[in-house]
């Protein structure tokens, strides 16, 4: 019975997105059913009661839930604190042992609330009938604590239709005339204690349109991301902090964090709930200031610290806002601390911290939550054997770029646990990517995933930038963080469909959902930062038509993308369409143009060179995507009466270096006078390679699974229709005789040499052993180990070692390869061998390479194929 029960909870938890079957207990229903509750009856929702002595964050959520059930039936809910005041059915959201009306229930065995009594964030949702004398039904949303009764709340919301995005997308919706709770009780809670996001580079996108909304990056802005977080049922922030102060720039700030129920952080280079912004901003405290160095400047750091510990303390009555505190030390301004890696140094930081926070909180250090990122340099302290007390959490980070760096391979049952710092948004080598959505949540899950299976539960928080046009990765990052485990390959791969059905209807879904994918995966191939005119092959041009190569296939793709978006888009009714041109139209148009201005740029240039005026035709087409890309911004910031006016101000053309331009610049052109005079165009079909086979990862002949591994294809994920991976991840490295393989079948026309390519998804070893290793053979020969090692970089300025790593982030995608020699002629079988872990194997390509006079039996196997 324990073993379905926690089937069903793990079931139900990612289904919150949209009504469920009306079979689930407690869930939302459009139509009656036995002992159903009825949440809204022809229009008009019932009472919302909550304790007169709730929790700021209860009271608040109550509220909330009101404002979305007027939302869905088109009309108000009344809201009260006195149950006599109500009758009939009523809404009660409460804290247990908070509330009395939710006590009087479990004392009177009406509710039954031990199975998350006690548990973190957990809630119960339960039908209860004749609750009081003049009520015959209650929905009870019952909360272990606050924001368990927050994301209850929230969870019906979804379900009755309300986007966690109808506010920072402009999602709409659908009234509903009747809405029913279906008979029973259902519970959840997380998996993951800490959720959250990371505001980063917010300046000129999100900090220029707060700027313009709000007045600032303040805490009118931040009420509604922490409304956002908690939807989405993610309770963590680190804010905003290029010259910006969280708790100092506006001090309602704090409050509104508390008022919501919000756990507020500090970023990997700000310790102790301080601010960066804060150390130099002289009017903060005069006798605080100096180098930020420990060993020359200790007693003012430690000054400005103890300032951070007891503003967290300063809620009165010996209680803290609720915060995660950052401890350790980096350089100033996310710079190394030093050249060296002063283990002992910062050991003697984390205790001096650690002393001011048990002296200012009156109590032992590790009763306050705390945690240590292992961001870039920091790691090489952790892998040189520093050490922190086994309450702090231990952040792991990936390589900015979505490979996570390390991750535990002992003490999995430290207290403090451990976690992982993500990126969808960077700036550093080898260049910034802050403009639009460039991430496959597919990649996403394949990492978290074998985060979540090493052992780190304890913390995930990603780097969003400025929130849009992020969406739909944050969507995803934290409805996976709720529960890794309900996130498997299936829901994966159903995940666009859900969100789209969620976000724009059942009808539009299938369509949407493509878009989606399909964006997510040509988005990914590169971000656009990284492209230029000279990205891609162009070909040659000659008198009659133009080889528009590898570029011209890209292009291709996009704009059948965007024809096919717009054809989804004339079947929109007008209250969609804010939300669409934010989340699939502009994120679609704004990228194909791009690389149709690229693309236009080349041939400019090529055919500049000839003389030939074709590229006049090419010179408009750039001056038109320049001016087109213009017009796509300012409809951004029009759409919706101008309410999100300032998002898309993000430089996105002409990088040289890897740092942002300073404005936006057409690339250079020119203009051709005389010459040859064929102004018509027209490109090339493109030849097919007979000596080139590609042959997608999923386009097995056969698997073998043993050991309790299996492989398994993940739609979506890579560069091809999909990536195949050995599930569960996080096993221990495997040998040949292991026999787990993928096996493809091929056929040579002819004997030839011939190299075998394998595309894989940039990884790195997570464990700390120099490098990752596959298998590889063909028919009964000897299998070939190949090895590979991705070295993040970790300046500006790369070592040899590092180009390999800033090449496979450059391209999303890297190759190990091998040449087999003299294959026969006829039908042979390639054999792929599972070794170690977290290896992503996108496609296969098979080169044809001739025989030379140094191979065996070369001229045997010639002469022999004369009589073939």
């Amino acid at each position: 019975m324990k073993k379905i029960t926690k089937i069903f909870i793990i079931a139900t938890s990612l289904l919150a997105t949209k009504a469920m079957a009306c079979d689930t207990p407690a869930s939302v229903c459009f139509k009656p059913g036995n002992g159903s509750f009825n949440l809204i009856n022809k229009n008009q929702p019932v009472a919302v009661v909550f304790g007169d002595s709730a929790d700021a964050s209860v009271q608040r959520v109550a509220k909330s839930f009101a404002e979305d059930l007027a939302r869905v039936s088109g009309n108000n809910a009344n809201m009260a604190t006195d149950i006599t005041t109500v009758k009939n059915s009523v809404v009660l959201i409460g804290v247990i042992g908070q509330n009395k009306l939710i006590d009087g229930l479990i004392a009177a065995d009406k509710l039954t609330v031990s199975d998350i009594e006690g548990q973190w964030e957990g809630y119960k949702i339960a039908v209860v009938e004749n609750p009081w004398p003049n009520v015959k039904q209650a929905l009870v949303i019952a909360g272990a604590d606050r924001r368990g009764a927050i994301f209850g709340a929230y969870d019906i919301s979804a379900q009755m239709g309300v986007s966690p995005w109808y506010w920072f997308a402009d999602v709409p919706t659908t009234q509903q005339g009747q809405v029913y709770v279906t008979a029973g009780s259902r519970q959840d809670k997380p998996v993951v204690r800490y959720r959250g996001i990371f505001i980063n580079d917010e300046d000129p996108a999100l900090g220029g349109w707060a700027k313009n909304k709000f007045g600032g990056v303040n805490a009118q802005m931040y009420e509604h991301v922490f409304e956002l977080i908690l939807r989405l049922k993610g309770n963590y922030i680190w804010p905003a902090m290029w010259g910006k102060s969280f708790h100092t720039d506006d001090p309602k700030n704090t409050l509104i964090a508390d008022k919501m129920g919000m756990v507020i952080g500090t970023s990997h280079h700000e310790p102790m709930t301080r601010a960066h912004k804060e150390w130099h901003k002289s009017d903060t405290d005069p006798t605080i200031g100096g180098a930020w160095n420990y060993e020359s400047n200790s007693e003012n750091l430690a000054k400005f610290w103890r300032g951070g510990i007891e503003r967290m303390m300063s809620k009165g009555a010996g209680k803290r806002y609720e915060s995660l505190v950052t401890v350790g030390m980096r350089g100033d301004g996310d710079e190394p601390m030093s050249e060296g890696t002063a283990t002992e140094l910062l050991e003697n930081i984390v205790n001096a911290q650690r002393e001011i926070i048990a002296d200012v909180t009156q109590k032992p250090a590790n009763e306050t939550p705390q945690v240590w990122a292992l961001y870039k340099e920091v790691q090489d302290y952790y892998d040189k054997g520093m050490t922190v007390p086994d309450d702090v959490t231990l952040l792991f980070a990936d390589d900015n770029w979505g490979q996570i760096r390390r991750l535990p391979t002992k003490d999995l049952d430290r207290k403090g646990g451990y976690g992982v710092y993500y990126h969808f948004d960077y700036v550093g080598l080898p260049r910034n990517y802050k403009w639009t959505n460039t991430i496959q949540v597919e990649k996403v899950w394949q990492q978290m995933n074998l985060a979540f299976e090493r052992g780190a539960r304890d913390l995930w928080v990603v780097n969003v930038g400025d929130i849009k046009p992020v969406e739909y990765p944050i969507d995803f990052f934290l409805k996976m963080a709720w529960n890794p485990q309900a996130m498997t390959p299936k829901v994966l791969a159903n995940y666009a469909d859900n969100w789209a059905e969620q976000t724009f209807g059942k009808n539009l879904a299938k369509d949407i959902a493509s878009l989606v994918n399909r964006y997510s995966k040509y988005a990914a191939r590169r971000k656009p930062e990284l492209i230029n005119k000279d990205t891609y092959s162009i070909g040659s041009a000659n008198d009659l038509v133009l080889d528009g190569g590898e570029f011209y296939q890209h292009i291709k793709k996009w704009q059948a993308l965007e024809r096919d978006m717009e054809a989804v888009k004339a079947k929109l009714s007008p209250a969609q369409y804010s939300a669409f041109y934010q989340l699939i139209e502009y994120p679609i148009a704004s990228l194909s143009n791009l690389y149709d201005l690229y693309f236009s740029a080349a041939w400019n240039h090529e055919l500049s060179f000839y003389h030939d005026q074709r590229a006049n035709h090419f010179r408009k087409r750039v001056e038109d995507a320049w001016d087109k890309d213009q017009a796509l911004v300012d409809k951004y910031h029009t759409i919706n009466n101008g309410k999100w006016y300032g998002m898309m101000n993000q430089v996105h053309m002409n990088y040289v270096i890897w740092n942002d331009p300073t404005k936006q610049s057409m690339p250079p052109v020119m203009q051709v006078y005389g010459g040859r005079n064929r102004i018509d165009v027209e490109f090339a079909p493109i030849k097919s390679d007979e000596k080139r086979l590609v042959l997608d990862a999923s386009a097995y002949s056969k698997t073998v699974n043993n050991a309790g591994i299996t492989w398994t294809a993940i739609a979506n994920l890579g560069q091809g229709d999909s990536a195949m991976l050995a599930l569960p991840q996080g096993k221990p490295a495997t040998t040949v005789a292991d026999e787990i393989r993928l096996e493809y079948k091929f056929t040579r026309k002819e004997a030839a040499n011939l190299k075998v390519s394998l595309q894989l998804s940039p990884s790195l070893d997570t464990i700390g052993r120099d490098g990752m290793r596959i298998g590889l053979s063909y028919d009964d020969g000897p299998v070939q180990i190949l090895n590979f090692n991705l070295l993040p970089s970790g300046g500006v300025t790369p070592n040899p070692e590092e180009q390999s790593w800033i090449a496979a982030v450059t391209n999303n995608n890297h190759s190990v390869d091998t040449v087999f020699e003299n294959v026969a002629k006829g039908e042979h079988t390639l054999k792929v061998w599972r070794l170690d872990d977290n290896v992503i194997l996108e496609q296969l390509v098979l080169e044809q390479l001739p025989l030379t006079e140094t191979d065996d039996n070369s001229f045997f196997t010639s002469l022999m194929n004369l009589f073939n």
